[in-house]
């Protein structure tokens, strides 16, 4: 069963899985910068609202209180409807999924234009030669 499952786990494609969710993770966190640190602060300055992780709606408020941040309102025990953190996650889902059909994209041309490349025969080994000399002497 151990060897089983060894030769299941350094399978190229788990080792290539493994990778890629290694990258994927790493892809995430700039995204989420690109998102947070470079387009909001954009869409904010056009819009005016300064950012889209604070918008919310309080739907039950036992304290009364107002409050200024969904993590302050949740921390004093208020129902949040935090529709701000949900366009964040959409705007960020958008972004990966842009980047990522540039990627695929790109790489689909690559592989159009190595398909329609023209390939040159391939020389005859040493051997084939040779049995291509006796072919014709036996020929004669």
């Amino acid at each position: 069963m151990l060897k089983e499952f060894r030769e299941f786990a350094v399978k190229g494609d788990m080792v290539d899985m493994a990778v890629g969710i290694v990258i994927g993770a790493a892809f995430g966190s700039v995204v989420k910068s690109l998102v947070d640190d470079l387009l909001m602060p954009v869409v904010s300055g056009i819009i005016g609202k300064p950012d889209f992780s604070n918008l919310f709606l309080l739907l039950r408020n036992p304290s009364g209180t107002e409050f200024a941040s969904v993590k302050a309102a949740r921390d004093a025990g208020a129902v949040v409807f935090a529709y701000g953190l949900f366009l964040n996650a959409i705007i960020a889902f958008l972004l990966v999924a842009i980047a990522l059909f540039f990627v695929v994209r790109s790489v689909n041309r690559l592989r159009r234009q190595q398909d329609l490349a023209p390939v040159a025969p391939a020389e005859p080994s040493g051997a084939e030669k040779l049995l291509t000399e006796i072919r014709d002497l036996l020929k004669r």
